[in-house]
């Protein structure tokens, strides 16, 4: 696995990797993460460029939305074992 790029953003890290004719849209917070997976023959040709236009703020705020969900899913579940 390959890294391309990392984007900075106030809320998560964003790693781009490259594997096996694919790419890995990879966002982190804290101990949580969440990948996503493009094949390389699903884009038009614009390679890593046109992944950062798909990762627009309105995606992001969804990422961050989701983790906050996961958090509380985590949270919940480790509660309910005590």
């Amino acid at each position: 696995m390959r890294i391309l790029a990392e984007l900075p953003h106030p809320d998560c890290k964003i790693t781009l990797f490259n594997m096996n004719q694919k790419y890995i849209v990879k966002f982190e917070q804290g101990q949580l993460e969440q990948s996503y997976k493009l094949s390389e023959l699903d884009l038009c040709g614009g390679g890593a460029n046109e992944i950062f236009q798909m990762l627009d703020e309105t995606f992001i705020a969804t990422v961050v939305e989701r983790f906050k969900t996961m958090r509380s899913d985590f949270s919940k579940a480790y509660q309910r074992q005590q």
